[in-house]
């Protein structure tokens, strides 16, 4: 069956045609689009389908945001996405819309050992639950339960949950952050803005000088990858300072997550920027945040962890999603 699947985030609007059934999920073909180039999923998706020449009977687009009775209020974009009007506008009547995680929980049973790089093997339980965490745009979290018969996927927006800060340089960024914003989540940080104020907030405490040529980059790219690029290369303090406190607090909320759904089954940390830091990943800074649970802290070291690699998981679930 060939069905059009989307992964639409708050930067970037992924749509594809997808054959499902048989031996494999595959691909046939794909186009990315600025998700701020349109006014809503509508445009967008009639753009495709006339540059693709194809008509669909099935569809489904995994949004970056919470998803209730089939309508998507996108916190990071300025639309609104119903399923019944969206199916209207595209001619295809067998559309849903669900959440972004809830899309990625179909598709991570579509992974295989090259999509993923183990940060814990933990002791993985026979049909335990499974967790679901992901910065990019925003911060992402979902989780799926076996029923006696299959996993089901939830949606969750645990990303919006109050940040708890852990020592003073933290307490000392969640009150910048809350005199900005008034409610400090965990998506404050945990995503490409959030890294980039944590090395801002640092600059103006003084942990260490900026650098004018770090300066400049940010002013003329996007901040969060120059900040990445400088931390991963280790020359600059500031830079490594932010992905540090970025991998440590990302490690600590998935471990909460992990012990909030009691994921036996393991945690798997998608979104666009684990893949670009999965070195900072490995150096034992996320792990050690997610093991420090206190008197859980030994369950949360039997807890597999995954970064899932594979660009494409969310498009995969998507589909698996249109075709059920």
């Amino acid at each position: 069956m060939r069905v059009l699947a989307g992964d639409i985030g708050g930067t970037n609007a992924r749509l594809a045609l997808v054959d499902v059934g048989g031996a494999a999920t595959r691909i046939v073909e794909e186009r990315r689009y600025p998700s701020r180039s349109a006014p809503g999923l509508g445009p967008i998706v009639r753009r495709f389908l006339d540059e693709v020449r194809s008509a669909p009977e099935r569809a489904c687009f995994g949004i970056a945001g919470p998803v209730v009775a089939g309508e998507c209020r996108t916190p990071n974009l300025p639309w609104v996405v119903s399923a019944a009007a969206l199916a209207g506008e595209i001619r295809i009547p067998g559309t849903t819309v669900i959440n972004d995680f809830e899309a990625l929980g179909y598709g991570v049973g579509l992974l295989g050992p090259s999509d993923l790089v183990t940060l814990q093997p933990g002791a993985p339980a026979e049909h335990g639950t499974i967790a679901l965490i992901g910065a990019g745009t925003g911060l992402g979290q979902g989780f799926l339960v076996w029923d006696g018969n299959r996993y089901r996927v939830h949606s969750s927006e645990g990303g919006h949950v109050a940040f708890a800060a852990r020592d003073a340089i933290e307490w000392g960024l969640r009150g910048t952050l809350l005199d900005e914003f008034g409610h400090v989540s965990y998506e404050r940080i945990l995503s490409g803005s959030g890294l980039a104020r944590v090395y801002q907030y640092l600059a103006t405490t003084g942990f260490a000088p900026e650098q004018p040529q770090v300066r400049r980059e940010m002013e003329a790219d996007d901040p969060a990858a120059v900040v990445t690029r400088h931390a991963l290369a280790a020359d600059d303090p500031l830079a490594v300072k932010a992905l540090d406190i970025f991998a440590s607090v990302y490690g600590e909320q998935a471990g909460s997550l992990a012990l909030t759904v009691l994921a036996t089954g393991g945690v798997y940390v998608a979104g666009g920027i684990a893949p670009r830091i999965v070195t900072k990943l490995r150096d034992g800074t996320f792990v050690a945040a997610f093991r420090h649970q206190g008197r859980l802290s030994d369950l949360a070291s039997r807890i597999p962890i995954h970064v899932i690699t594979s660009p494409d998981v969310g498009l995969l679930g998507a589909a698996a999603c249109a075709a059920r």
